[in-house]
């Protein structure tokens, strides 16, 4: 049950992506592109995206299991620590280079876009090198 819910929550996510124009990465570099041709669309589903994650966070934080039974757990870290402000700002370099984030990518890659390709690729290599990283200070930390 729970991998048919992931795919259909997937499948839901990548509609919305692609009927609100976000998996475009043009969209996206126009929201990004303040002094020229602004396109404040971005700036609507992101909206419209809190709103939905806040009532979701609501909801969950009342539950002591999620609605498939698996246990909840949410955040609770609020710490603004120099890896999340170094890790943010590397998202946003490349969201702003490629025109894509994750999610969006992912849905590139499906319909067959070569950018979407080569960002996924890129992505891929990244998260690598941080668990290469990852497991070298844990191997430091324990020796």
């Amino acid at each position: 049950m729970g991998l048919l819910t992931a795919l259909l929550s997937g499948l839901l996510f990548g509609v919305g992506l692609m009927v609100s124009g976000m998996a475009n990465p043009a969209k996206v570099l126009g929201f990004l592109d303040i002094v020229g041709r602004w396109d404040p669309s971005l700036a609507f589903v992101m909206a419209g995206a809190i709103a939905v994650g806040a009532m979701a966070f609501l909801f969950a934080r009342r539950r002591k299991t999620s609605l498939l039974g698996a246990p909840m757990r949410i955040p609770t870290s609020a710490d603004v620590t120099l890896r999340l402000v170094l890790g943010s700002a590397v998202f946003g370099v490349g969201w702003g280079l490629a025109g894509f984030c994750p999610g969006p990518a992912l849905v590139a890659l499906g319909a067959g876009f070569p950018k979407g390709w080569g960002f996924v690729v890129a992505m891929l290599a990244g998260m690598a090198v941080f668990e290469w990283l990852e497991q070298a200070k844990l191997s430091r930390q324990q020796a």
